[in-house]
């Protein structure tokens, strides 16, 4: 079963979108929002494997929804407005919608899911934790390292991809930050922002930073903003 959440300001939109998906009995559709704001907690709340997210909304828009996120499900945007599309997939939307939602274009939207969840299945099966003293197969391109978790300092997400900081080393891997998250060890790897995951044992510096969130730098040099939201965790995990 795939959870869903719509989030669209108006009412008659979602009751449709919800009438369209009663063709598609493996979505249940587990919470409705009007707003980004209500969208961050009913998300935060349920944990939707997918969100049906609108665009143009009073206050913030449904870009602005996500760039607040700390971890996204699957987005299929449904829209009114067709110059919103390529941006759309800047963000790696599954699909995109124009309403009125025409059912063979939500059909193709939800196979598109279906590919992915099949794809995520043999994640899933190898979901164990890793230990920081584990190796991992790390391949780009023609180049190959065996490294050491212990000496990866930062996971940082490039669209698709995520690139791997370690020694002067920096090789792209085709995995979310999501999926890689899913196998660390959350006391030794932490979340900083949507972005970025780091290595608590290779923190060189932390020091306040804008809007309440903390700035750290990392053995490398690199400097990494831990989010409002965020800080909040960490200061509790390191905290006695």
């Amino acid at each position: 079963m795939i959870r869903a959440v719509i989030v669209d300001d108006e009412r008659l939109a979602r009751n449709e979108l919800r009438k369209l998906l009663t063709d598609h009995p493996h979505i249940e559709v587990i919470g409705e929002a009007a707003n980004a704001d209500e969208a961050i907690e009913v998300i935060e709340k349920l944990s939707p494997d997918l969100i049906f997210l609108d665009i143009q909304m009073p206050g913030k828009t449904g870009f602005d929804l996500l760039t607040e996120m700390q971890k996204t499900p699957e987005v299929i945007f449904t829209t009114a407005y067709d110059e919103f599309a390529l941006k759309a997939f800047e963000v790696n939307a599954l699909d995109y919608l124009l309403k009125p939602i025409d059912p063979k274009r939500l059909l193709d939207a939800i196979q598109k899911l279906q590919f992915v969840e099949d794809k995520s299945e043999h994640i899933l099966l190898n979901r164990s934790i890793l230990s920081e003293n584990d190796q991992v197969f790390v391949k780009d391109g023609e180049k190959c390292w065996f490294v050491r978790l212990s000496d990866i300092r930062l996971f940082e997400s490039v669209g698709n991809y995520a690139k791997i900081y370690f020694n002067v080393q920096k090789p792209l891997i085709l995995k979310s930050l999501n999926a890689l998250e899913e196998r660390l060890d959350e006391k030794v790897f932490f979340r900083a922002n949507r972005k970025h995951i780091i290595n608590l044992r290779l923190i060189e510096k932390i020091e306040p930073y804008f809007n309440g969130g903390l700035l750290v730098e990392l053995k490398g040099g690199e400097k990494i903003e831990i989010s409002r939201r965020q800080t909040v965790k960490f200061k509790e995990m390191m905290s006695f």
